[in-house]
C-alpha cells in the first residue's frame, strides 16, 4: 500500500501543507489582507478582487471557491477580512465552523478604526500560527489524494511528452484507489466525444456533452469562438497548427481510465477516480477551482514555462523538452523531454511523476512554492454591476 504523511483535519479530510492564511471576502480589502500578511512572516494572502457588485451566480460561485479554499485540507486556520456587515463573510465563517475548520472574522466599518483592527488581526493570525507548529504529519492512504491536472503554455510537445506522462500517471493513482481531476472545458472542445465515450454511463456522457456545448455558447454569447481562438498565439509559436492538435493534447493528461463524475467548478467530487471538472482554460482561474475542489497537489505540463502557482496547494511543473528545463530550472520540476532525448518511455515518466507527487504530498517543497508564487483568481460567469 502507497502512503504519505499529511495534517489530519477535524472533518477527515488530509492536507499535505499546513498554511495559516487570511483572505479577503471584498476586493476592496485586497492591499490590506496583503500588508497584515506582511506583519506575521509565515502567514500567506489569498487575495482576489471579487465579492462585490456581481450577478447572483457569481456571489454563489465566489462563495463556493472562498470556501473551498479556506476550508481546504492544506489550511490550518483561515482569518477573513470582511467589509461592512452586509457581505457574506459571516455566513461563510458559519459553514466553515460547523465543518470544523479554524476560522475568524474581522469586518471593517465605520465604527472601527483600522488600527484596531490590524491590531487583532495580527494578534489572531500569530496565535494561530503558533498552534499550527504544533500539529503533527499522520500516515495517510494514496487513496486520500486528490490530483489537479492542468496545462499552460503549451507547446508541440506537449501532447507527445508531458501530458501522455501526466496520464500515465493519473491512470496508475486511480488504479491505487486515488482521484485526478482533469479540467479546462475550452481544451476539450472538438475531442468531446471522445472523452464521453469514456463516461462510466450515459447520465455522465451526457453531462460533459452538455458543458462542452454551455461553454461554447457562452463564449459565442460575448462574441467569441472558441474553434476559432484556438490554438491562442502563444500555442502556435511554440509550433501547435490545430484545434484538434490542441484538444488531443490536452485531454491526453487524462489517461485512459473511466471518466466517473462530471463537476461543477470549486466543487468537491463525490466519486473517487477519474474526474472532469468545468473549469475556464486561464489556468489560474483553473487551478484556483480545482484546489477550491479539494485537490491537495496539482500536475502542470508546460513548454513555455508558465511560473502560475497557487496559494495553499503545492503545483509541480512537468516540462515538456529538455531545453525548458535546463533553461527555467527556476519553474519546473519534472522534465519529460527524457522521453525524446533519452531511453525514458512515457510510463518511466509516470513512474517518475508519481515518486515526485509522494515526495511533494511528504513536505518536498516545489519550484513554484520556493518561488513564491501564489496566484489566485475566481472564474467570472457575468458581467460586473
Amino acid at each position: 500500500m502507497k502512503t504519505f504523511k499529511g495534517y489530519r483535519r477535524a472533518d477527515g479530510s488530509i492536507g499535505v501543507r499546513n498554511h495559516v492564511i487570511i483572505i479577503n471576502a471584498a476586493g476592496e480589502l485586497a492591499s490590506l489582507t496583503k500588508k497584515i500578511a506582511q506583519m506575521v512572516p509565515g502567514v500567506i494572502p489569498v487575495v482576489h478582487q471579487a465579492g462585490q457588485s456581481h450577478s447572483q451566480e457569481d456571489v454563489e460561485q465566489t462563495k463556493k471557491a472562498i470556501i473551498g479554499t479556506a476550508g481546504h485540507a492544506n489550511v490550518s486556520a483561515a482569518l477573513f477580512l470582511g467589509m461592512g456587515l452586509d457581505d457574506s463573510t459571516n455566513e461563510i465563517v458559519e459553514v466553515l465552523k460547523m465543518r470544523g475548520h479554524s476560522v475568524h472574522c474581522i469586518h471593517l466599518n465605520k465604527s472601527t478604526l483600522i488600527s484596531e483592527a490590524i491590531k487583532e488581526s495580527k494578534l489572531w493570525l500569530e496565535q494561530a500560527l503558533e498552534k499550527s507548529k504544533k500539529e503533527q504529519r499522520v500516515t495517510a492512504d494514496i487513496k486520500e489524494l486528490i490530483i489537479g491536472l492542468e496545462c499552460g503554455g503549451s507547446d508541440a510537445w506537449s501532447g507527445i511528452t508531458a501530458n501522455p506522462a501526466i496520464g500515465s500517471f493519473s491512470d496508475a493513482i486511480v488504479k491505487d484507489g486515488g482521484t485526478s481531476i482533469l479540467a479546462e472545458t475550452t481544451e476539450a472542445v472538438g475531442t468531446e466525444h471522445i472523452l464521453a465515450r469514456r463516461a462510466i454511463n450515459e447520465t455522465v456522457g451526457q453531462r460533459f456533452l452538455d458543458i462542452v456545448k454551455r461553454y461554447e455558447e457562452r463564449a459565442r454569447a460575448a462574441g467569441e469562438d472558441i474553434r476559432v481562438a484556438n490554438p491562442s498565439p502563444g500555442n502556435k509559436t511554440g509550433g501547435i497548427t490545430t484545434l484538434e492538435e490542441k484538444s488531443l493534447g490536452c485531454i491526453k493528461k487524462g489517461g485512459n481510465s473511466t471518466l466517473m463524475e462530471v463537476i461543477d467548478y470549486a466543487h468537491r467530487p463525490k466519486e473517487k477516480g477519474f474526474i472532469f471538472m468545468d473549469t475556464p482554460g486561464y489556468d489560474v482561474e483553473s487551478v484556483s477551482g480545482l484546489v477550491a475542489g479539494g485537490a491537495q497537489i496539482v500536475l502542470f505540463s508546460t513548454g513555455k514555462g508558465s511560473p502560475t502557482g497557487s496559494p495553499i496547494a503545492p503545483v509541480i511543473k512537468i516540462g515538456t523538452n529538455t531545453n525548458l528545463f535546463k533553461n527555467m530550472p527556476e519553474h519546473i520540476d519534472v522534465n519529460t523531454g527524457k522521453i525524446m532525448d533519452s531511453n525514458y518511455s512515457i510510463e518511466d515518466s509516470g513512474e517518475e511523476i508519481y515518486r515526485k507527487v509522494i515526495d511533494v504530498a511528504n513536505g518536498e517543497v516545489t519550484a513554484s512554492e520556493k518561488h513564491k508564487n501564489q496566484e489566485f483568481s475566481i472564474w467570472r460567469l457575468a458581467e460586473t454591476m
